[in-house]
């Protein structure tokens, strides 16, 4: 059984032939062995850890203009022409997600239809670099986005006029941030795309009052004493560790991707404290790091002023 991803206006701006990506809906058995993740209770689903026999894969480092050094996994097509000029498409991961869950999975997909991909950590998630790990920084997703041009557009085989942007949930507002200023991006396309600003400060469905949002900055505020002064970091929510018979329809269908071998991931070197559950706010179903993502502890925090230019 397939589930099509229609991306036509990303295909046809970078000067592609098909107009459709298939996922392979088939139950996958891939299992962590730093996290042993619970049994899903899903019958079907994309796989996550699919493996292209079609491309070739390739880890890859460049540096964002912050001289960060950005993480990323570049797809080749084995049928490629590399004496040739070919199109190219960055995809970016979920918010609080890492470049194997989802990223990896869109890009091989394309790559099996004959372009050039490059998945790639975010700053401070994954394998990339940024501290303190699993900060949040839509400025710095942004550039990232932007480095990644600047890295397929000096491949020898990749037309630099010919580079689109694929954008999965809390990615697919960062992407459009990029674009707004890199007039490189050709093509955008977003996957579920969330608004990370509006829903870390209005709530799911608007829930949030103002004297809960003002009541959040305030404990930020405070929060940031606590870390200056040598205190513990704190952390914001991501899926949660298990279910109980209070468990919530949401954090039931987190659970069922984040927490068991259709989705789990952990990236080497880090742990389930730092990196264990998709964002709660992210919904789109395929994809989602296990990952607790550090509070933005200050009051001008974009996420709830409104301040950052994804919003």
């Amino acid at each position: 059984m397939k589930h099509l991803v229609i991306l036509p206006l990303l295909i046809s701006a970078i000067g592609a032939t098909t107009a459709a990506v298939a996922l392979d809906k088939t139950r996958t058995s891939h299992k962590n062995s730093q996290a042993p993740a619970q049994k899903s209770s899903v019958v079907e689903g994309a796989d996550n850890f699919y493996k292209s026999d079609k491309a070739i894969a390739q880890k890859v480092t460049f540096k964002n203009q912050y001289n960060m050094q950005v993480v990323g996994t570049l797809f080749i097509p084995k049928t490629l022409n590399q004496t040739a000029k070919n199109p190219a498409i960055i995809v970016g991961h979920p918010m609080g997600a890492v470049k194997e869950q989802s990223a990896n999975l869109y890009a091989q997909k394309l790559a099996d239809q004959g372009f050039v991909t490059l998945s790639l950590d975010l700053s401070f998630w994954g394998e990339s670099e940024g501290r303190t790990r699993n900060a949040v920084s839509p400025d710095i997703y942004a550039e990232d986005f932007s480095a990644a041009v600047d890295f397929l557009g000096t491949r020898p085989f990749v037309d630099k006029n010919r580079i689109g942007v694929l954008g999965i949930c809390g990615s697919g507002s960062f992407v459009i941030s990029a674009a707004k200023i890199d007039p490189r991006m050709k093509a955008i396309a977003t996957v579920s795309m969330y608004d990370m600003g509006a829903a870390n400060r209005n709530g799911l469905r608007h829930s949030t009052t103002l004297e809960q949002r003002k009541k959040a900055i305030a404990e930020a505020a405070e929060q940031r004493y606590v870390e200056f002064t040598g205190g513990e970091t704190e952390y914001t929510g991501g899926t949660v560790h298990e279910l109980n018979e209070n468990s919530t329809a949401i954090e039931r269908e987190f659970y069922d991707f984040y927490r068991t071998p259709r989705g789990e991931y952990t990236s080497i070197g880090s742990s389930l404290e730092q990196e264990g559950g998709g964002r709660r706010h992210c919904r789109a179903r395929q994809s989602g790091n296990s990952a607790l993502n550090r509070r933005a502890r200050r009051a001008s925090d974009c996420y709830f002023t409104g301040a950052c230019s994804n919003t």
